[in-house]
């Protein structure tokens, strides 16, 4: 996250034993390093996260710091919350998206014509392998735009295989009945689902939302089933109305970047450009990522050219 000069980074760092946490460093400009703590910024405290804190995103909303993270319990990942004040402490929030079985989420969804992708090619959550049905819903990716939409946090969450969107007035909307009357009409929320090759398998939120005047701009990540395993790109989407990013404006027909380095290619997870974050220094965009789940790297975007570019695949029926 940007303030002036300085770029704050959180991100994923891994013990011994695959737990997870969450990192800090701090950069003065895109791309020199001035602090980074040897120590875990966050770590697991609680029963939903005991297996790791994950792929960390933020935002400032109004005076709020939002680092909403993945909470891994060993068997389910989903989004969870964590806010503070002066960036440095924060408190945990938990869990913040639907506290629902995926054999409950099959059961509201396909009533709604939903496509079958989000529960036939899901081997993940195949239900016949829990027969007790009790595999949570994992709904990982949560990202807020930062700022209030229409007096509205919102904000982007994955199921795959596609992004959804959730506007509530307030976090304490979020319930139970909230969620049961969400997955009633589910193709309402989906903002996204894949659409061209490197992006075939899956997508899922990137970095939080960028204010343009064309509208906001999302870089996400795609995945791709290819002969050499499953190939992780970055990907560009420019929504349409500022205060209406339920409609989507254009999406890019290419990847924006794709892995092509060593460090990319390989790692502890091969293949893997994992977008989670920007800066803006004059007209260059720097947008961070993971790479092969190893190093993270940054490139860069002339954000005018990107966003000229995104309009000439403007769509011309609207959602």
């Amino acid at each position: 996250m940007q303030e002036g000069e300085s770029v704050h980074l959180f991100y994923r760092s891994v013990q011994k034993g695959n737990f997870s946490t969450i990192g800090y460093c701090r950069l003065d400009g895109p791309l020199t390093v001035a602090e980074r703590w040897n120590e875990p910024f966050m770590v697991p405290e609680f029963e939903y996260e005991k297996h790791g804190v994950e792929d960390p995103r933020i935002v400032k909303i109004d005076d709020q710091y939002y680092l909403s993270y993945t909470a891994y319990d060993g068997t389910n990942a989903r989004g969870a919350l964590a806010t503070s004040k002066d960036l440095m402490h924060f408190k945990k929030q938990g869990l913040i998206v639907p506290p629902i079985t995926f054999a409950r989420f099959i059961s509201l969804v396909k009533s709604d014509g939903i496509d079958e992708r989000y529960y036939h090619d899901n081997k993940f959550y195949n239900p016949n392998a829990d027969p007790e049905k009790k595999v949570m819903l994992w709904d990982k990716n949560v990202v807020f735009f930062p700022r209030r939409i229409k007096g509205n946090l919102v904000f982007l969450h994955r199921i795959r295989p596609g992004i959804q969107i959730v506007s509530v007035k307030s976090l304490a909307d979020l319930t139970k009945e909230f969620w049961k009357n969400y997955f009633l009409k589910l193709q309402e929320h989906i903002l996204i689902d894949p659409l061209f090759a490197h992006e075939s398998s899956y997508i899922g939120g990137g970095c939080p939302p960028i204010e343009t005047e064309h509208g906001w701009l999302l870089i996400y990540h795609g995945a791709e089933e290819t002969a050499k395993g499953t190939v992780y790109s970055a990907c560009a989407a420019a929504l349409l109305n500022l205060d209406n990013p339920e409609k989507v404006i254009s999406r890019l027909p290419y990847a924006l970047f794709s892995p092509e380095y060593e460090w990319e290619l390989k790692g502890d997870v091969n293949n893997v450009v994992f977008p989670t974050g920007t800066a803006l220094f004059g007209d260059t965009l720097f947008i961070y990522y993971g790479a092969a789940d190893t190093v993270i790297a940054c490139a860069s975007v002339n954000l005018h050219e990107l966003v000229s570019e995104l309009l000439t695949y403007s769509y011309k029926d609207e959602k």
